[in-house]
């Protein structure tokens, strides 16, 4: 099993995957931009490429390496939408917010598709995901599901009641399922990595190894770091999960959640085939959900469980591997060659924080679990404000950005208690 990693991420199968990518050298000395990106991870990098294509000239401060949090390290999945979707958005905020946000729900998607094709960039793209439901309340769910989306769209996706779901997966677990075949899966630090030779490319610059100690606003914007600052007109900070300390203002409205990933061994081509016949990226329907999907080597990549607060167990494999053979007990003899962890921001309602903190200070976070697609539409967005047109950001800046109960101090337990709820309703059909 990987222990380490010789890239300066954190040991992984993407890690030990990974394409080739220079080392950034750390910010020395003081330097000024038209705007400075906090974070070098799927938001930030989205946000400096789609901003160096307009013309602007723009710096990015890394702490550690290029897609070192979530964005080098997740399940790899395309799945479009939010973490709360468009029929609960507009119980809660009304029509004209689902609509605005419903428009651009499944935009992520194409936005990631366009560069990977404008960019020629390599990062093992393929189609197709589906959602897996494991009793009959979550197959109902699945098809009000179907129905919303096709309102908002989405035209590209199939039910599969019964044994019907066995085209794509080879586990007795499930009673039905929903294939989008508008989605997909690709290995994420390659996208990221290949999204950031493409800002490169255009002229911006990044820094690693080059964490941001303090803010300073005024009329322009003054970062502090180790051995220099940026000062800029316009500041994105974009670090989600691994930003604690800068933002203060904003760590009672979100929460540092953890998840856990382990890869098999690459496994013979019958076996895939039968597993996931058409290799497609499958999640279930469970509050606290699993999901897999084959690498492009033929290895099973699976993943579950959330850890509230951010804290890894002693022994990855020892907590997924059961789930992995809850599904697919045929592998109780495969070898786990990669397990690793990472961390995702979770908000109290579940969707995006995008907002300002003044007239020159943007943030955007929180995707809670969904940021692939997310975080590259937020990237976009942040162009279109910087060039005056805020109708899109503003749709989800007009969300309320809530505190967590009980504050920092109690954020996790109670957190941790919701989710046992949910999970208990899971397990018993409810």
């Amino acid at each position: 099993m990987s222990t380490q990693a010789n890239t300066g991420h954190v040991a992984s199968y993407y890690a030990a995957t990974a394409n080739s990518s220079p080392g950034r050298p750390a910010l020395v000395g003081d330097i000024e931009c038209e705007v400075c990106v906090v974070g070098a991870g799927f938001t930030g990098i989205s946000s400096a490429l789609h901003l160096a294509e307009q013309g602007h000239r723009v710096v990015v401060l890394e702490t550690a390496r290029v897609g070192f949090g979530a964005s080098g390290r997740n399940g790899g999945q395309i799945v479009n939408s939010y973490s709360r979707d468009m029929d609960v958005i507009e119980a809660r905020y009304g029509a004209d917010t689902a609509r605005a946000l419903g428009d651009m729900a499944f935009e992520g998607n194409r936005i990631i598709r366009d560069r990977i094709a404008g960019y020629a960039i390599a990062c093992d793209l393929k189609e197709g995901n589906l959602f897996a439901a494991c009793n009959h309340k979550q197959l109902a769910g699945l098809r009000e599901h179907k129905v919303l989306w096709e309102r908002y769209g989405n035209q590209q996706l199939e039910l599969l009641e019964g044994e019907a779901y066995k085209r794509e997966i080879g586990s007795e677990r499930y009673v039905g399922a929903l294939v989008d075949h508008s989605g997909g899966h690709l290995h994420p630090l390659n996208l990221v990595l290949g999204e950031a030779a493409a800002f490169e490319s255009l002229g911006g610059t990044i820094h690693e190894q080059t964490p941001v100690l303090e803010v300073q606003h005024g009329a322009s914007v003054t970062l502090r770091t180790p051995q220099g600052s940026v000062r800029a007109q316009r500041v994105v900070m974009a670090g989600n999960a691994y930003l604690q300390g800068v933002l203060p203002e904003l760590e009672s409205k979100s929460m540092p959640c953890g998840t856990q990933i382990i890869t098999t061994e690459p496994l013979p081509d019958a076996l895939r085939r039968e597993l996931i016949p058409n290799d497609m990226a499958v999640e279930d329907c469970n509050y606290l959900l699993d999901y897999y999907r084959f690498t492009a080597d033929g290895r099973l990549l699976y993943g579950g469980g959330v850890n509230y607060g951010g804290q890894d167990p002693s022994d990855i494999a020892a907590v997924i591997r059961p789930k992995m053979l809850k599904t697919f007990p045929q592998l109780a003899e495969v070898r786990i060659d990669f397990a690793w962890s990472g961390n995702f921001l979770m908000t109290l309602n579940r969707l995006p924080q995008f907002g300002r903190l003044n007239d020159n200070v943007y943030y955007v976070q929180g995707y809670s679990g969904h940021g692939v697609t997310c975080s590259h539409l937020a990237g976009k967005l942040i162009a279109e404000v910087m060039r005056g047109e805020s109708e899109r950001f503003g749709a989800f800046a007009g969300l309320p950005h809530l505190p967590f109960p009980g504050g920092r101090l109690l954020r996790v337990p109670l957190s941790a208690l919701g989710a046992w709820y949910y999970a208990t309703r899971d397990r018993l059909g409810w």
